[in-house]
């Protein structure tokens, strides 16, 4: 009786498993199937560098439990039969905004906004790292299939809104699966990028530099908020503090940013894994030397298309060189060992994202550096190894099965399991009939040609060279075919019909015939024939002639661009006129020697003591002309976000691919003061730079320069010019009261930072300002009106510091006596006039009065076109006062270099000075004279004989772009067409906007 009872037990027992398995409770809740899944006869690729042919492995509750040659078989296993098949891991995206829904942009006017939006929050709104993708995430089952079908698994998705956007989260794209079964991490990263918010209409900041100096600002704030020194509660800052030992991911969109991004980072310990461009292979070694991980946008530029050839000129050699060499980039980067990953981010993940890819291997990447990019690399990054990225015991059951290589245009993705779930792409139990076939019919011969995928094919019949009407379908193993009648004189059609058995090499079946009548035909597949495998390697081998010659990358990656970036060299003026810029004046007949970077001698008859000789007879030596007001090489100018923004800094936007570099070389121009624009009293800090064209940003910069800012009265900060702004200042008094404010808060700031008061707190913007105060950083200030330069120099008295420079200053004769007393320099233009209402009592006569009375005079040229002929603007005064040819020299040599503090390096030809020199062909001061050489530090970074050379180069490169993409035109490549870019003219008030 017992037994009988505990089997009724056992059977109970039994029933309520199978019943919990197989019908749901009324909570809806099911058990999973325990059931294990196994896949035999695969060809597996474990990880990019492994590979089992031939091989098994298995799954059970969406876990790979084992992966071998021969695995054992538990037995209640599901067998799946993978004959002729391959197995990759699922790949990973790590920049991602699936199931985001797109914000919508604030409304409320045009009418700027200047504070914050939301209480209890950061002072800026485009701070956001309290807002968390899961709170705002929807699976989308349409969007999640297009990325299926490109073969993810897994994707890493956020809210793609602000600077500092909030924490993103891991998300596995799982079909028919419990949304929160396919979060793998609520938390998996923190994501940044320099774009506003588009749910504020707060203005600070408008430019890439005022995002930079944001964030450094914000993350003082966040140490300064977790040491406990804040009275009131800020969210943002303790999400972000929170989230900062989460995965840190910046997003960029250009190269510039991408080394922007890396600085501020690792200026505070922080390293970014960086959203990149795809033109990263223009600076790979300051790529590598970032220590990032990149993750790579797969998206190329089309050709342009170019059949006009007007239009044509439009096109810069830029632009065509990043068409030729930018589906190179992943290449490049995989030689570099620079670590990347890949993403479907600004794609159509069906369409393109393999087209791309595809493209990327034709042009040298490895298809195991790609699988690495989409399978390992991005797991480690995301610190996730152990469960995803590679087909292992106890990582996720995320896997796709192919047809065959994944890395051919006609491999088939069949199937996309995720966690162990199926997501059916194309169905792999199809019949593949897809080859070339005799076909026999009637006695009549025909040849068959079948091609694309095996679930939809399609067909081509030809007779005699000739073409006929066909349709196939082909469903179940059944072939329906149609062919149009050879007789093209009637609309007739035959009918095949065939059962396809698997496996089978042949085809044959019922052929109906137009007249109604039956008969049979057969279908006999071809082998491959030496000449077939002949024509396949031909038109390999025609692909890649066809394929565009990968031009070599230059510094910058432009016209004009060095192969490879010039060396210091030491060298031997012979004989030259000598302009010294000192008291020795002009000497004839003159000898420099250059020895390594420094001017080593002046005199006769030296000795070259194995250095390089120049003759120089009949021509001209002289220092490099410095241009103390310059908005040249710079990707912005204002931030106009506030009445002061003392906190920003030019040496952050230096842009060093401006072709105003060049042209400025080629006007004897070694030296500039980027100045910010005059967009707000307190502008930004100064970045004093050596045009070394070619080089990268950090060593433009000219190091033993002291800092500067810049400051501005006038018109542009009251906004007189743009429009009705609505900012403080509006007038000329409120420009007085800007200054007097903030110096008098920095006084107040400068008091608690040295009595160590408990709420101090370090703000860039104030640091600046006690640098003035200090003697430490000097003012160069935008000046028209004798009133305003007035006040600026009692308020600067006020507060204890000088104002070094007043730039512009087109009314200077009118209180030259004053300037003298306050001990301030002059930079001006030569002869500028009624450009605008302030400088209509401009005289030609100024720079002339000016330096009459002792003060230190410039001519400036605050514009690109005029920076490259300073030594004409400079022959003015001669005409305009009478100033002799030695002190108009001056004022382009020597003098701006006293007013930039850097007279005692650069500026005059001395022994001991940095070798900055130009070897002009005539009279320096001429309309006729052309630089021949200009060197900084010895390199010469402008050869009038290579520049002619490297014009013919550029003549060739064009023309062979250009013939390139006619071609890639004329295959049925997609282009896009030629648009008309005016040159940007940058002066003190161009404006941008962070986007």
């Amino acid at each position: 009786m017992r037994l009988k009872l505990l089997i009724l037990g056992i059977f109970c027992c039994l029933f309520q498993l199978n019943a919990q398995e197989y019908f749901p409770k009324n909570d809806g809740v099911t058990n999973p199937n325990t059931n294990f899944t196994v896949f035999k006869n695969a060809r597996i690729h474990v990880d990019p560098q492994t590979v089992i042919e031939s091989g098994m492995f298995s799954i059970q509750n969406g876990k790979i439990k084992a992966v071998g040659k021969n695995i054992n078989v538990p037995e209640n296993s599901i067998v799946i039969d993978l004959e002729g098949k391959e197995v990759y891991p699922s790949f990973i995206d790590l920049y991602s905004d699936f199931g985001i829904e797109k914000l919508k942009r604030a409304e409320g006017g045009s009418s700027p906004q200047y504070d914050a939006s939301r209480e209890g929050f950061y002072w800026n709104d485009h701070i956001r790292p309290d807002i968390d993708a899961i709170s705002n995430f929807n699976f989308d089952d349409k969007e999640a299939e297009k990325l299926q079908k490109a073969g993810f698994g897994v994707v890493n998705t956020h809210v793609p809104d602000g600077i500092i956007r909030g924490s993103g989260m891991l998300v596995a794209l799982t079909p028919d699966a419990m949304e929160g079964d396919r979060i793998l991490n609520e938390r998996s990263g923190q994501y940044l990028s320099f774009d506003k918010s588009v749910l504020s209409r707060q203005s600070y900041p408008t430019s890439i530099m005022g995002a930079m100096a944001l964030l450094r600002q914000t993350y003082m704030d966040a140490q300064w908020y977790a040491n406990g020194n804040a009275d009131n509660k800020d969210l943002a800052l303790e999400a972000l503090n929170k989230n900062k030992n989460l995965l840190q991911i910046f997003a960029t969109d250009n190269l510039l940013d991408e080394f922007r991004a890396d600085k501020v980072g690792d200026e505070f310990g922080i390293q970014y894994v960086i959203l990149g461009s795809g033109n990263e292979y223009q600076r790979l070694d300051k790529v590598k030397s970032s220590g990032a991980t990149y993750i790579v946008p797969l998206k190329f530029p089309d050709a342009y298309d170019v059949e006009n050839p007007y239009m044509a000129e439009y096109i810069s050699l830029a632009e065509m060189k990043q068409w030729n060499q930018a589906p190179a980039n992943l290449k490049m980067l995989a030689e570099k060992a620079i670590p990347f990953t890949l993403t479907t981010h600004s794609l159509d993940a069906e369409k393109d994202f393999k087209t791309n890819l595809l493209k990327a291997i034709e042009y040298g990447l490895s298809k195991e550096d790609a699988l690495a990019a989409l399978t390992t690399v991005p797991a480690k990054t995301i610190g996730k190894s152990a469960e995803l990225g590679a087909i292992k015991t106890g990582a996720w059951a995320n896997f796709i099965i192919t047809s065959g290589d994944y890395f051919e245009k006609e491999t088939t993705l069949y199937e996309n399991w995720v966690q162990g779930k199926k997501k059916v792409l194309s169905n792999m139990d199809v019949t593949n009939i897809t080859g070339e076939y005799d076909l026999n019919l009637k006695g009549e011969s025909y040849e068959l040609s079948i091609t694309g995928e095996p679930s939809s094919p399609k067909a081509e019949v030809k007779t005699d060279d000739k073409k006929l009407g066909t349709k196939i379908s082909f469903s179940d193993n059944w072939m329906n075919l149609l062919i149009s009648s050879p007789d093209s004189t009637k609309t007739e059609f035959i009918r095949l019909v065939a059962h396809v058995p698997d496996l089978s090499e042949n085809i044959s079946g019922k052929a109906f015939m137009p007249d109604g009548s039956e008969t049979s035909f057969t279908a006999t597949k071809k082998a491959k024939s030496d000449t077939a495998e002949k024509k396949d390697k031909e038109e390999e081998e025609k692909k890649d002639k066809e394929k565009p010659e990968i031009l070599p990358v230059t510094f910058p990656n432009s016209a004009y661009g060095f192969k490879q970036l010039p060396k210091q060299e030491n060298v031997l003026f012979k004989n030259a006129t000598v302009w010294t810029s000192e008291d020795d004046g002009v000497l004839e007949n003159t000898d420099v020697l250059v020895k390594n970077g420094m001017i080593s001698k002046v005199g006769k008859d030296l000795n070259a003591g194995g250095a390089k000789v120049i003759d120089a007879t009949g021509k001209h030596l002289t220092a490099g002309i410095i241009d103390e007001h310059s908005h040249l090489a710079a990707s912005a100018i204002n931030e106009a976000g506030q009445n002061s923004s003392a906190e920003v800094q030019m040496e952050d936007v230096i842009d060093p691919s401006d072709m105003g570099i060049y042209r400025d070389l080629a006007g004897g121009v070694t030296t500039i003061q980027l100045l910010h624009g005059s967009a707000n009293p307190i502008g930004g800090r100064s970045a004093i730079l050596k045009l070394k064209w070619g080089e990268t940003p950090e060593n433009m910069i000219f190091e033993q320069a002291p800092p500067f800012i810049k400051f501005a009265l006038g018109e542009n900060v009251k906004q007189a010019n743009w429009g009705g702004g609505v900012r403080f200042p509006q007038t000329r008094m409120g420009v007085e009261q800007v200054f007097t404010d903030y110096f008098s808060r920095a006084k107040t700031y400068e008091k608690k930072k040295n009595n160590g008061d408990k709420d101090f707190r370090k703000d860039l913007e104030m640091e600046t300002l006690v640098e003035i105060m200090n003697g430490d950083r000097f003012v160069s200030s935008h000046s028209y009106i004798q009133s305003e330069i007035n006040m600026l120099m009692k308020v600067a008295e006020k507060f204890g510091f000088n104002i070094n420079t007043f730039t512009h200053i087109l009314e200077g004769y009118k209180v030259a006596d004053i300037m003298k007393e306050h001990g301030v320099g002059a930079s001006t233009f030569s002869d500028w006039w009624a450009y605008k209402y302030e400088v209509n009592d401009a005289i030609p006569y100024n720079a002339s009065i000016m330096n009459e009375v002792g003060i230190t005079v410039a001519i400036n040229s605050d514009d690109g076109e005029m920076s490259r002929r300073l030594n004409q603007e400079a022959a003015k005064s001669i005409k305009y006062g009478g100033m002799s040819e030695e002190d108009a020299w001056k004022m382009v040599t020597i003098n701006p270099a006293k007013l930039l503090h850097v007279d005692d390096l650069v500026g005059s030809i001395k022994t001991g000075k940095q070798a900055d020199l130009v070897l002009w062909n005539n009279h320096p001061l001429s309309i006729y004279a052309i630089p021949e050489k200009t060197m900084i530090e010895g390199v010469v970074y402008f050869d009038i004989e290579k520049d002619k050379a490297m014009r013919e180069e550029i003549k060739k490169e064009r023309n062979e772009l250009i013939s390139d993409m006619l071609k890639a035109k004329n295959s049925g490549v997609k282009t896009q067409p030629v648009k008309k870019k005016e040159e940007q003219k940058v002066h003190c008030n161009l404006l941008e906007e962070v986007h």
